[in-house]
């Protein structure tokens, strides 16, 4: 069963432009605070600017648990594959190599940024869905000493597994080994304690469980790692050493910033604090998330994943098996009536998804359920049941 959670008090305010909810795993729904923010221009050289570029990364480390001060936190323009190419071009030594852990696009993508940067890695890749175990991350380190790294996705948005990050990382601890952390779609709503998770550095972006808007990312890494991985990039725009120092010495980014971005994400930020933090954030996305899967389940909707491999980020449901069901007709009947779901990444049988994060809450995914009631019926379709190579392909996970 799903974990009981508090209901919400009151419902959130509806996006003030009528536009629909973004059920996806960012872009997301923002408050329109968030989106007032924008509408003032700052001198990117300004000091009131850099007051805000200091106040964010205090913030961010805040998040972490760092209370030994070990960490630093380096925004970088861009989207978060730019962040995690960064990442692996600045704190992998061109003799390294990387152990990819994928079970989705996003770890397949960590292993094809490695080709692009010409360096040494290996991979397990899980498929779909399944989760890469600590078990078998320690055999694959003791099998091959030289890897000097491991990444892993907090997160797998592909399929809205949560992978098991903490024996991760403790595997990777125990042969000596770096972790690196894809938490994209997790940080701020998922813990990733410093001090109870070894890492050496991660990566989220602005527009993802912060509830900010897209235009940065940021990296959170070791100090040692970061004084490290001086002269390591392959790339002048994504040196994660050449931003930090720049930005400790003078305040500034070294390249233009997306100034408005930033101002929406320190509101974010106040907002997020605001909520309880990482577990007050978390809390109403393991809400929504209980409450909607609940409701699909009752229309005959089977979700790829059992509930201990749940995320509170984004669900994956099966597609009906029934003859009237066609996703495109689904995904436009759902945005009618004020809804945008996201189309589904496996590759062996057909699903979609269904985000829990952004400005949204149990009222309004009550509402999601009933406009899929809806658009079942319109479609002339009398049960979301999926077909029977779906369940055998879940059963594989059980297994």
């Amino acid at each position: 069963m799903l974990a009981e959670t508090k209901f919400a008090a009151e419902p959130l305010a509806r996006p003030a432009l009528g536009e629909p909810y973004l059920l996806t795993p960012g872009p997301l729904t923002t408050a329109y605070s968030v989106k007032q923010a924008m509408l003032r221009d700052w001198g990117s050289w300004d000091g009131d600017f850099r007051a805000m570029t200091s106040d964010m990364r205090r913030r961010l480390l805040a998040l972490t648990g760092d209370a030994n001060d070990e960490f630093d936190c380096v925004p970088m323009q861009g989207s978060g594959s730019f962040c995690v190419e960064a990442m692996l071009g600045s704190f992998v030594p061109r003799d390294g190599k990387v152990l990819v852990l994928a079970n989705g696009a996003y770890g397949l993508r960590a292993a094809q940024t490695m080709q692009y940067l010409g360096r040494a890695y290996t991979l397990i890749d899980k498929g779909d869905y399944l989760p890469p175990r600590g078990d078998e991350v320690a055999a694959a380190l003791e099998a091959d000493p030289a890897i000097t790294h491991v990444i892993a996705i907090h997160c797998e948005t592909s399929s809205g597994i949560l992978n098991p990050v903490a024996e991760i990382a403790e595997a990777v601890h125990e042969k000596g080994r770096k972790l690196l952390v894809d938490s994209m779609s997790a940080f701020g709503a998922v813990a990733l304690d410093v001090n109870e998770i070894r890492y050496e550095a991660m990566v989220s972006s602005a527009n993802k469980c912060i509830e900010g808007v897209p235009g940065f990312g940021f990296i959170i890494a070791r100090k040692s790692e970061l004084e490290a991985a001086k002269g390591r990039s392959h790339s002048l725009s994504l040196d994660v050493h050449a931003q930090w120092a720049h930005m400790n010495k003078t305040g500034q980014w070294r390249y233009t910033p997306p100034t408005h971005v930033v101002a929406a994400f320190l509101e974010a930020l106040r907002q997020h604090e605001a909520e309880g933090g990482v577990a007050g954030r978390g809390a109403r996305y393991t809400r929504n998330r209980d409450v909607m899967v609940a409701g699909m389940r009752e229309l005959g909707f089977e979700t790829l994943l059992r509930d201990r491999w749940l995320s509170p980020i984004i669900v994956t449901f099966f597609n009906p098996a029934h003859a009237n069901f066609a996703f495109d007709r689904f995904y436009e009947l759902m945005k009618d009536k004020g809804f945008i779901i996201y189309p589904g990444k496996l590759t062996v049988v057909d699903s979609f998804r269904v985000g829990c994060i952004g400005q949204m809450d149990e009222h309004v995914m009550r509402r999601v359920v009933e406009a899929a009631a809806q658009s079942l019926d319109e479609m002339g379709v009398d049960t979301a049941a999926p077909p029977a190579a779906a369940i055998a392909e879940r059963a594989k996970l059980a297994a």
